[in-house]
């Protein structure tokens, strides 16, 4: 990529981005079976960020997507570990990109140009991983990929499953765990929506799924087994876990074996056989080849798929090449290109995410892309609409692979004339200002916790455990609440009452005096929680705490916001400066009103942007009228911290990570959450990663958790 960044700061900028934005996408896949992206922007994004890793090795993130596998478990159903994880897979996209992976295989293992290297060769179905636990042959668990080592237990589930077996024949281990995909065929799915409709006492209602893959997702993962009774699932098989012997020395033997045992695999209903579905690979064209013939049979296949997956034949070669990061070695994922169609773009929508962004979506004349008829396409961001130059009425190509919400790739009628389509400038659910920070392509909403699409969100946020921690009132009931109208506001949690809880559970009037009496026992609250639990833009734990240390009170707090408030708005170019000069100007007043050590031109612009907007003041004042937030006095003793920054960083063994932050600050320190050159002391537990490294190349001083301890005894 010739686009990458040039510097340190920009990378490490770009990659905190990408970590966030790819694990919001991949909780959306893998946990809420909702995803809001294409398959092909996902792979996009996790390109770009392997791109910039590798050009700023020394900028790994510990949350790099790159060593995450899937999303975590979903709450409504237990979690159990798997005996070994389920890793992930790279992915090929070229033809070069397959024989740079048997180059690599053959450069690691050393192999002679003469050395036949067998791969073998599958159709990389769209379902959802499934691992089964058989104990002396018999049927004991299941579980999901979950997040690659957690999984949800699904077992009463996958009993319902015909393709399942529920014991294994006696030539099996006594223990062995048969993983592969739990999917939904086409037919069945469309089926499924069909019925679904029909049951449904209201049509405009009946929930419906977006595609085979959901469906399956959704209805492996019930709550309630008998749903999935009623929900036509099947089961592929393609490898194993941990087992107490392997009876084959190869791949496509041990895949054979598992056929015997009653389960199916995923060549079964390849209609050109290619068994052994082995390729010699001396060159790849043998392994292109089978990728051609499997390709060639995908839109007349019984299932979804969206590429072929290649594994190394030999077992004792793939033990040799092992995993890294969350990817083995010994295989990879060919993805299919994508299917194209043109169509006419009539209307560009924006929708408002749950974190303030505004997506825009086009709205298509429908049109069939690989047998499924699409509505909709993303835009992904302004940038892309003015990339493609596409307005409403202009004749577009659309792209799909396996997409949920597929892509236009093309504008066909660029040079008509009608005006350019206006990004919104106020938020379409709100009415709120939008913007976009410098560096960053998305514009969002500023409406914060007015705005409805970000409101259940924030208040999930200001009830959570580093701000107001309401026992007992966590994420289930603050939707359950929001839904029936009884809470819009953080304001409107503290009016709420004993009658209004009690009549919501059979014998519930124990429960709703309990929490009425949690809330009460939050009615005052330190300053930096209240400032933490608005969910203000770049303010986290750290910055409230800083915001309170310097300003005490609610009060003097106040007092300098409505200065820094008045000055923005005052605040206009001089005749003859150019914008740069003026934003840089602009910037240097605002941090400087803030008069904050460690708030920079991004935390200020966010903190006066919140409190500029007015129905933001006006949550913030109704809040007030309920809650008390004290003033904060810091007690503080001399130490030979006092007044450095301090960042902690691996596993403590001795001290929670909140307890090691609150004995830095109760020495003077403050406590950053990463490595810089303002950075004094670092304090290193075990399996420290990236921050350690950036430490010891920044030459900044490195101690233990012990070393850290004998800090604080020595303060007294």
């Amino acid at each position: 990529m010739t686009d990458l960044p040039q510097t340190a700061p920009e990378a490490a900028a770009e990659l905190a981005t990408l970590a966030a934005e790819i694990a919001y996408h991949n909780q959306r896949y893998h946990t809420d079976d909702a995803p809001e992206i294409s398959d092909a922007a996902y792979d996009a994004l996790v390109r770009r960020n392997a791109a910039i890793e590798a050009a700023f090795p020394d900028l790994v993130r510990a949350d790099s997507p790159n060593r995450q596998v899937g999303a975590a478990p979903a709450a409504h159903l237990a979690k159990a570990p798997h005996a070994r994880p389920m890793t992930s897979l790279d992915n090929a996209f070229a033809p070069a990109d397959v024989e740079e992976f048997i180059a690599r295989i053959r450069r690691f293992l050393r192999l002679g140009d003469d050395e036949p290297v067998l791969l073998t060769a599958e159709p990389k179905i769209d379902g959802l991983s499934c691992s089964l636990r058989y104990v002396d042959r018999m049927l004991v668990q299941a579980l999901t990929r979950g997040d690659g080592r957690i999984g949800e237990d699904v077992t009463a589930n996958v009993r319902h499953i015909a393709d399942i077996p529920q014991r294994l024949p006696d030539d099996a281990p006594a223990g062995f765990e048969v993983r592969g995909e739990v999917y939904m065929a086409k037919n069945d799915f469309t089926a499924l929506n069909r019925r679904l409709l029909d049951e449904a006492e209201d049509p405009a209602k009946a929930r419906q799924f977006a595609n085979p893959r959901n469906a399956a997702a959704g209805s492996l993962r019930q709550k309630d087994a008998e749903v999935t009774a009623t929900r036509p699932l099947r089961f592929f098989a393609w490898g194993w876990g941990e087992a107490t012997e392997l009876p084959e020395t190869t791949q496509s033997a041990m895949i054979q074996h598992i056929r015997r045992w009653g389960f199916r695999v995923a060549d079964d209903d390849l209609m050109v056989p290619l068994s052994p579905n082995i390729a010699e690979a001396g060159d790849g064209e043998a392994v292109l080849q089978t990728y051609a013939g499997i390709e060639a049979q995908r839109a007349d296949l019984p299932f979804d798929i969206d590429g072929v997956v290649y594994k190394l034949d030999r077992l004792d070669w793939q033990e040799r090449l092992g995993v890294v990061g969350r990817v083995p070695r010994w295989a990879i994922a060919h993805k299919f290109p994508a299917e194209q169609a043109q169509t006419t773009l009539e209307r560009i929508n924006i929708q408002v995410g749950r974190t303030g962004a505004l997506t825009p979506v086009a709205r298509l004349a429908p049109v069939t892309v690989g047998g499924v008829v699409v509505t909709n396409a993303t835009l992904h961001n302004a940038d892309e609409i003015e990339r493609l130059g596409v307005r409403e009425g202009d004749r577009v190509v659309l792209q799909r692979a396996g997409d949920v919400i597929p892509q236009i790739v093309r504008n066909l009628t660029p040079d008509v004339e009608r005006p350019a389509w206006p990004f919104p400038r106020c938020c379409p659910e709100c009415g709120s200002a939008v913007e976009r920070e410098e560096g960053e392509v998305v514009y969002r909403c500023t409406g914060g916790l007015i705005c409805p699409a970000q409101r259940v969100e924030r208040l999930i946020h200001f009830v959570s455990r580093h701000a107001f921690d309401i026992t007992g009132l966590g994420a289930t009931l603050i939707e359950a609440f929001f839904t029936d109208g009884l809470i819009q506001s953080p304001a409107d949690i503290f009016r709420l009452t004993e009658e209004q809880l009690a009549a919501r559970k059979k014998d519930g009037k124990v429960w709703a005096a309990n929490l009425v009496a949690a809330i009460a026992a939050r009615r005052e609250i330190p300053l930096d929680r209240f400032l933490f639990a608005l969910g203000i833009r770049h303010v986290g734990e750290i910055t409230a705490r800083d915001l309170a240390r310097r300003y005490r009170s609610i009060r003097a707090l106040g007092a300098m916001l409505r200065h820094a408030v008045f000055l923005h708005h005052r605040l206009e170019p001089v005749v003859g400066e150019t914008e740069r000069k003026f934003v840089l100007r602009r910037d240097r007043l605002l941090v400087a009103a803030i008069e904050t050590p460690g708030i920079g031109p991004e935390v200020a612009g966010a903190l006066i942007g919140f409190c500029a907007e007015k129905h933001n003041r006006d949550v913030v004042f109704d809040l007030l009228r309920e809650v008390r937030p004290t003033d904060i006095i810091w007690e503080t003793r001399a130490s030979e911290v006092s007044g450095k920054t301090v960042v902690f960083t691996g596993k403590l063994e001795t001290l929670s990570r909140d307890e090691a932050k609150a004995q830095a600050e109760a020495l003077g320190a403050r406590v950053s959450g990463s490595v810089s050159a303002k950075t004094d002391l670092v304090v290193a537990g075990a399996d420290a990663g990236s921050k350690l490294k950036k430490a010891a190349d920044l030459g900044v001083t490195v101690i233990s958790e012990a070393q850290w301890v004998e800090i604080v005894q020595a303060s007294g």
